[in-house]
């Protein structure tokens, strides 16, 4: 299904019309050129410029699991926010996966580290994470129960810590959304009388470079980069598009005991701080239009900022 302006949805998507291919829609108004890279295949294909900013393209569907990102070529105007910088493989904004972690290494930026009005065109891809290329799931017969609010009695937990120790879950499942799915959690949180989980943050995030430099760890979630996919690092069985079919399982089966789940989701900052902080998704390719800017092309917040609280509707995952 295509928008009136005859876009397909954003980012990689399988495309409903013909099963065998994929469509391609990426935002980056200010390039001169975008490319599609396929990792495992090492494929890249270039998208065609289409309306109002957006890059698009028809491809055979890849491989399930596959990963890949973007690079984009384009004006280098640090003043006006713009340090489009193709050696930066950045990762799809819309992508219903993530794999690999974030490491620290001067080519996650765009610019010399002696200079940042100087650009580095040491290629960022082995230091970067990835999007997985996922089909989307068959929505979940199971609705949600919508507690009405004067009898709403909200749990707030952390997926990876109230599992983590459980002695009823399985090792290999704590600190997973399998864990929380366990009959043993289930029961207990039942048995307390609530009628809500509030999840601190499950959209897929990585921590600061500056904690990974101290060898420490963003353990509470609130660094987002992938606002569509699960977090990776709390899926049990596998990491290549494994984790979007767990998580739904997850809330399947709350929504099946009569437990609301609540996504605590943030959107006042994201994993590229501010205009030096690292490029991994929007700030190489639609900064101003993604972050407020300050004069001097300084990046602050993303525009729309706030943090929210979102009861998950039946395909949250999809």
């Amino acid at each position: 299904m295509r928008t009136p302006e005859g876009l397909p949805p954003m980012g990689l998507r399988r495309d409903p019309d013909n099963p065998d291919r994929a469509t391609v829609n990426y935002f980056a108004p200010a390039a001169d050129q975008v490319v599609l890279e396929l990792m495992e295949s090492g494929a890249s294909i270039e998208l065609e410029p289409g309306p109002y900013g957006h890059w698009i393209a028809e491809l055979p569907e890849p491989e399930p699991g596959s990963t890949y990102g973007f690079r984009v070529s384009g004006p280098w105007e640090p003043e006006y926010g713009l340090r489009l910088n193709p050696a930066q493989l950045l990762m799809d904004p819309y992508a219903l996966a993530v794999t690999g972690q974030l490491q620290v290494h001067d080519a996650i930026h765009p610019y010399r580290m002696d200079d940042p009005d100087v650009p580095d065109d040491t290629d960022s891809a082995p230091y970067v994470p990835h999007g997985v290329y996922t089909r989307t799931l068959e929505p979940s017969p199971n609705r949600p129960p919508r507690i009405p609010w004067d009898r709403t009695v909200i749990y707030e937990m952390h997926v990876k810590g109230f599992t983590k120790l459980h002695p009823d879950v399985p090792e290999e499942l704590r600190g997973t959304y399998a864990g929380l799915a366990h009959p043993a959690v289930v029961d207990y949180l039942a048995g307390l009388g609530v009628t809500s989980l509030e999840l601190l943050p499950v959209q897929h995030f990585v921590p600061e470079p500056m904690l990974l430099g101290s060898g420490l760890t963003n353990y509470w979630g609130y660094n987002p980069l992938g606002y569509f996919a699960p977090h990776a690092g709390y899926a049990a069985h596998g990491q290549r598009g494994q984790q979007v079919a767990e998580f739904r399982d997850m809330v399947d089966t709350l929504h099946a005991a009569g437990l609301e789940v609540i996504v605590d989701v943030v959107y006042n900052h994201t994993a590229e701080g501010d205009h030096l902080g690292p490029t991994l998704a929007w700030k190489g390719a639609a900064n101003a239009d993604t972050y407020w800017m300050l004069e001097g092309g300084c990046t602050t917040t993303p525009r729309g900022a706030g943090m929210r609280f979102a009861r998950s509707p039946p395909g949250w995952w999809s």
